[in-house]
């Protein structure tokens, strides 16, 4: 079992950040001690805008194979820092070589989006059976045309069909989030998000994303070469392609949760004069907390018949990815929940 280490989300401003033998030390000229955290226990880190790392650090993160990205206030990616490359570049060949060949891509593109569909409709159905009315009828509903995607999406023969199929399955699972939250908007609107609930998304998104890229370097997977996805230029395709099976159950879950809990009060989020609404420090702070507990949650992973915490999910499928790739198994099962 893979120790579930964590990742220090660093988001003051004017922080830097120190080696100081086996820890890293914290400093801020705002607050007063010394503040030092052991490097075994942190698996990567998350620095937002206005905060450096010394050369030192890095090179002793690069040499530990400890990931470094930079993200904006926002969470949209900004930069990343790793050690040497791991993994066979034997399974880097077989990874182009599955996008070059048409029937293996869209067979890996299929399972990908069917994943995503299923955690739809898993999420959908569990939140129907809490209410009633026509709360619980909408839900249900778009559930049931869920299902029908799914059908369809199994006798799709081309990508651009996946595609639209899951394009429609999106849209249809976003506009009826008034019914599991009232508060929040129907659609996802993402450029700029212009509500609390697709602020609160596309934040989580962005630290998804972070997780799962680090978990296809780990394995030795190339981010930048999709299925689902393709290749993008400067997108990471993969990254995208693997996130979307999470974005359900992982992300949107907790949004959802916190906003029907009333757990985001007015001052976590600021609108700017363009109606963008984006998080304020202590919103960041307060959801990143949230976000470091439910990674700890457990999930069922019914393809290996035993419950992991949810931050060793985007590894485990890195693995069960790059085993299919190298040919140990016949094809790759994304993590469904039941």
């Amino acid at each position: 079992m893979t120790e579930l280490l964590k990742t220090l989300y660093v988001t003051t401003p004017g922080t830097s950040l120190h080696l100081d033998g086996d820890a890293m030390r914290v400093y801020h000229p705002d607050k007063s001690g010394r503040h030092l955290l052991p490097l075994f226990r942190i698996n990567d880190i998350v620095a937002f805008n206005g905060v450096t790392l010394t050369d030192a650090l890095l090179h002793r993160c690069a040499a530990d194979g400890r990931t470094v990205t930079w993200v904006t206030r926002n969470g949209k990616f900004l930069a990343r820092v790793a050690g040497p490359l791991h993994g066979n570049p034997h399974l880097r060949l077989q990874q182009v070589r599955a996008h070059d060949d048409p029937d293996r891509r869209l067979t890996l593109a299929k399972s990908m989006v069917a994943g995503k569909l299923h955690n739809y409709r898993q999420l959908l159905l569990r939140a129907a059976r809490d209410l009633t009315g026509t709360r619980q009828t909408n839900l249900r509903d778009t559930a049931n045309r869920h299902a029908t995607a799914l059908t369809a999406l199994g006798a799709a023969e081309h990508l651009n069909e996946v595609l639209g199929i899951e394009g429609r399955a999106a849209r249809d699972y976003f506009q009826c989030f008034p019914s599991i939250a009232p508060s929040t908007q129907p659609g996802r609107r993402k450029r700029p998000p212009t509500d609390i609930a697709n602020c609160l998304l596309s934040f989580g998104y962005g630290m998804l994303r972070a997780s799962v890229h680090g978990a296809l370097e780990q394995v030795g997977l190339d981010p930048y070469i999709g299925y689902l996805h393709g290749i993008r230029p400067a997108k990471p395709a993969l990254a995208l392609d693997l996130m979307e099976v999470f974005r359900p159950l992982l992300v949107d879950r907790l949004v959802l949760t916190l906003i029907n809990r009333d757990q985001i009060v007015k001052s976590y989020t600021q609108t700017l004069p363009g109606g963008e609404v984006q998080l304020t420090d202590t919103g960041r702070r307060s959801f990143l907390e949230q976000w470091s507990v439910a990674r700890e949650r457990e999930w069922l992973h019914a393809y290996l018949d035993r419950h992991v915490p949810a931050g060793l999910l985007p590894l485990i499928q890195a693995r069960l990815l790059a085993r299919h790739l190298r040919g140990d198994t016949d094809r790759y099962i994304p993590w469904m929940v039941s």
